[in-house]
């Protein structure tokens, strides 16, 4: 073959070869702009899933390739047992920030860097020694760089101490029990109000409505604990008397007895300090048994807008304390209002957000602007910049004191209208007003 004939295969073999990569390079770019989200993780006990977001944007494969480090979290949240409906909530607010610090906010800054972020999720079942367990498992063989918190305080108390022995910053949104921060741990830090204060709002709304008396019936562990002596304090503060305190233990069937009681008292006001399943008791037995009082206020239940659904119109006129509503003020540069972060929750799940949701979302976030303030990823640059953390967010304002505990927001209260969950204090963020007394269940 002659030269001139080599030279022009020569020439054919470029121009295809040149065509074939154009081709190439259209397919990549488009299946990196299609668009996904974290699949809810689905783990059992003693296997991980772990957690990440695929790039939404070709601007966001752009900052994954940018993001040469990982930022790995580890959280061992109920999937299983008494708290999967919490735990459930609890895994889709920390996926929700998931979702947005990797697809749309371009990975967690540090200085010059970006890491891009996943989490290693395992179910602790509800109990408190298998979450022990597995938190140490996360930090010993998964080698997690930071903690997410369980849902409730019992399991935050026993997981807690895990992350205190190894040195390792656990940030949580779901274990309110004063308890979790009287040990002098370093690395418990909480977004959320102490259980202490839970139904501040509400008894005062309702002793500013009249309300004089006073039943308060809770679980015999940490959490409700806690609520229960708030209640206890917050009525006697607002000038009102105190009939009755009963307590029950954990995975309680039937409230009968307890609220039999209660109706004989003929009280104004009855707390119920307890998770969701315990709030669905305390209004079946009350009807059941024409236990009538002025008001129902009911930890966890009411303010899940699942419970509405679950109940009927026996949720009407229920009163529950909540860490965060989509109607409230408060605003951020991240995810905007609450009526925003909703709006996207809602996208991603399908379901409207639970306050337990908004605080676990708010878990994490307050979290990476810990890192980004400390500019780097060490471990105790990052417990002070947690310390020195002062941010308003669309949960609220997140401002940790010495014991971690979030000394800076405040508590709302829910009521039940019509099927809708209503904020009816404090008078600042109330949507409408405290209807009081509610009426006899065979008037509704």
């Amino acid at each position: 073959m002659s030269n001139q004939r080599l030279w022009k295969v020569f020439l054919l073999l470029v121009v295809a070869a040149l065509f074939l990569a154009g081709c190439g390079s259209s397919d990549t770019e488009e299946t990196a702009t299609d668009t996904d989200t974290a699949a809810e993780t689905t783990t059992d006990e003693g296997s991980a899933e772990v957690a990440d977001a695929p790039a939404a944007e070709s601007d966001d494969t752009m900052m994954e390739e940018a993001c040469t480090d990982v930022i790995t979290l580890g959280a061992a949240v109920s999937e299983t047992g008494k708290y999967a409906r919490e735990g459930k909530d609890t895994r889709q607010g920390y996926n929700t920030w998931l979702n947005w610090v990797n697809n749309e906010y371009g990975g967690i800054k540090v200085g010059d860097n970006c890491y891009k972020v996943e989490i290693v999720y395992y179910d602790d079942e509800g109990d408190p020694d298998t979450a022990a367990s597995l938190v140490e498992r996360l930090i010993t063989e998964d080698e997690v760089d930071y903690l997410l918190g369980p849902y409730s305080s019992g399991l935050t108390m026993s997981t807690s101490a895990i992350a205190e022995k190894y040195g390792v910053i656990m940030i949580e949104g779901n274990g309110a029990s004063e308890d979790i921060f009287s040990r002098g741990f370093q690395n418990i830090f909480a977004v959320l109000t102490p259980a202490g204060n839970y139904t501040e709002s509400a008894l005062k709304a309702l002793a500013d409505q009249g309300a004089k008396t006073v039943v308060i019936a809770y679980e015999d562990t940490a959490f409700p604990t806690s609520v229960g002596a708030g209640a206890e304090k917050w009525a006697k503060e607002y000038g009102m008397d105190v009939l009755a305190v009963e307590t029950y233990p954990i995975d309680v069937a039937d409230v009968t007895a307890i609220m039999t009681k209660f109706r004989d008292l003929n009280p104004d006001v009855f707390v119920g300090g307890g998770h969701y399943n315990d709030a669905l008791l305390f209004v079946r037995a009350s009807q059941e048994l024409g236990f009538n009082p002025g008001a129902m206020v009911i930890t966890v239940g009411p303010s899940n807008p699942e419970f509405p659904t679950e109940v009927g119109d026996a949720a009407n006129y229920i009163i529950g304390p909540t860490q965060w509503e989509r109607t409230m003020s408060w605003e951020d540069e991240y995810f905007g209002t609450p009526e925003e972060y909703a709006v996207r929750y809602e996208g991603e799940w399908g379901e409207p957000p639970s306050y337990q949701a908004a605080e676990s979302t708010a878990t994490a976030l307050a979290l990476q602007l810990a890192i980004e303030a400390a500019g780097t990823t060490d471990m105790d640059a990052v417990r002070q910049a947690l310390f020195d953390l002062d941010v308003m967010t669309f949960y609220g304002p997140i401002n940790f004191d010495e014991t971690g505990k979030n000394a800076g927001k405040p508590m709302g209260a829910i009521q039940i209208q019509d099927g809708v969950i209503n904020v009816v204090a404090p008078t600042e963020a109330a949507v409408t007003d405290l209807q009081y007394p509610m009426p006899a269940w065979e008037e509704r």
